[in-house]
């Protein structure tokens, strides 16, 4: 008959056997993370704390094997780790992105403008350890808009500023008019003070009512649109102002379609781009690395 106490060592053996295997491989990864640190490798950094991420794209591999659990233990440092990976990282992309403006908020934390000129927009923010741009969705959306557009030889804000300067017209049409309107309502008033005076017979009263609500009818219309007349000036000014806005958001737009243009070719090629960022990145990283190696 076995011997129970033979059966817990053996458990127990296991266990600690387990135990002390995972922790010699945490062990050995913050090691290994440590001297990436130490050596500047970001390279190495990127792999080790995203595994699957540097598999799927980098290495192309057909079966990722992640480390998770390893990976874990430095989550509560990923504010400095994209502080210590940004340096280069920020180099790299002035270079590649040259019309990008990069603005530190926080501890590895940045935003990004386009352009260096005035009124340039905020259009996002740049996530360091997964090496991608986080786009303003509305800003975005301009942006491409604008490319579409261009073969129809449009702007984005093209038909609201026709639209705009349309309702423009018609508000400064009424202004003018306001003589017109002014001899109409004199001549209804006088028209309306001489049915009233008249003296019909019975039968002829029912007509003598609806002529006189008829061109009470008139002068009510009228009215109305003296009260629209009145507020003309000032919604001139404010359509005028929203034309500005609208103006200058369009030439923006042409200062960024440009630079893209300039640099990528067409907004293909960027959203392309956008797309490889990360394993573009690495790349360039091992590039250097080599450079490196080979001085030494």
């Amino acid at each position: 008959m076995a011997n129970t106490n033979e059966f817990v060592l053996s458990d127990h053996d296991t266990a600690t056997s387990a135990v002390i295997k995972a922790v010699v491989s945490k062990s050995r990864y913050l090691e290994t993370l440590h001297a990436a640190l130490k050596d500047q490798d970001d390279r190495l950094v990127y792999q080790l704390i995203d595994s699957e991420k540097y598999a799927r794209e980098v290495q192309q591999a057909r079966h990722i094997s992640a480390d998770p659990s390893n990976e874990a233990l430095v989550e509560d440092l990923h504010d400095k780790l994209s502080a210590f990976l940004s340096k280069k990282l920020i180099t790299f992309l002035r270079k590649n992105y040259p019309f990008f403006y990069f603005e530190e908020v926080g501890e590895g934390q940045y935003q990004f403008y386009f352009g260096n000129w005035w009124g340039r927009r905020l259009f996002g923010t740049l996530d360091v350890l997964n090496v991608s741009f986080n786009f303003d969705e509305v800003e975005y959306h301009k942006l491409a808009r604008t490319f579409e557009l261009e073969t129809q030889q449009k702007r984005l804000n093209s038909d609201q500023i026709e639209q705009i300067s349309v309702e423009n017209d018609q508000l400064q049409e009424l202004i003018d008019s306001q003589d017109q309107r002014d001899e109409k309502k004199a001549d209804l008033r006088s028209q309306i003070k001489q049915i009233s005076q008249e003296k019909v017979m019975p039968w002829e009263a029912n007509r003598q009512k609806e002529e006189k609500q008829n061109l009470i009818d008139q002068l009510s219309k009228l009215t109305e649109v003296d009260e629209t007349s009145n507020n003309a000036y000032q919604q001139i000014r404010q359509n005028e102002s929203r034309i500005l806005e609208l103006s200058k958001e369009d030439t923006l737009l042409s200062y960024e379609k440009q630079s893209i243009v300039a640099k990528f070719g067409s907004f293909e090629n960027f959203e392309a781009k956008n797309q490889v960022l990360y394993r573009d990145y690495i790349a360039n990283l091992v590039t250097i690395q080599g450079q490196v190696n080979a001085d030494e």
